[in-house]
């Protein structure tokens, strides 16, 4: 068998019923759509959330409304496993993360979380601190800097 042998089976595919040709055809007239109303009308019907003019349940639910707080910090990530690539007694801040690829921008606000073991001391610099990475960075002998 060959590509261009190929065929679907007999009567898996049929033609398409053309409606509205005439009073003599099975779908003639009106078309199957039965006679005015908003459905009869071309473009008419409603969209599948419209419940009849009662609230709708996606305005009657809490949920995807609120509000964005415009003073919300949004903090780049790293793990203490992703700071153990540094050389031993090295400072950490957000320009050298940013150099190394770590975080996308120097500019971002940094959070360190305590993922990993940390075999050597290091002088990190960021934003914020869990209270696990504090207390793994100051047990392997470094420091811990709180940017304002």
């Amino acid at each position: 068998m060959k590509l261009h042998e190929l065929r679907a089976p007999k009567g898996a595919n049929r033609k398409r019923k053309r409606v509205a040709r005439g009073t003599a055809g099975a779908g003639g007239k009106t078309a199957g759509r039965g006679t005015k109303g908003q459905n009869s009308r071309t473009g008419g019907g409603v969209p599948p959330y419209f419940e009849g003019g009662q609230l709708p349940l996606v305005r009657r639910l809490p949920i995807k409304r609120g509000f964005t707080n415009i003073f919300r910090v949004q903090y780049s990530v790293v793990n203490l496993d992703r700071l153990a690539e540094f050389d031993k007694d090295s400072q950490v801040d957000p320009a050298t993360l940013a150099a190394a690829g770590i975080i996308k921008s120097a500019g971002d606000a940094v959070k360190v979380l305590g993922r990993g073991e940390l075999k050597h001391a290091l002088t990190v610099a960021a934003h914020k601190f869990s209270a696990s990475a504090k207390e793994k960075i100051q047990a392997a002998g470094g420091k811990v800097v709180e940017l304002a």
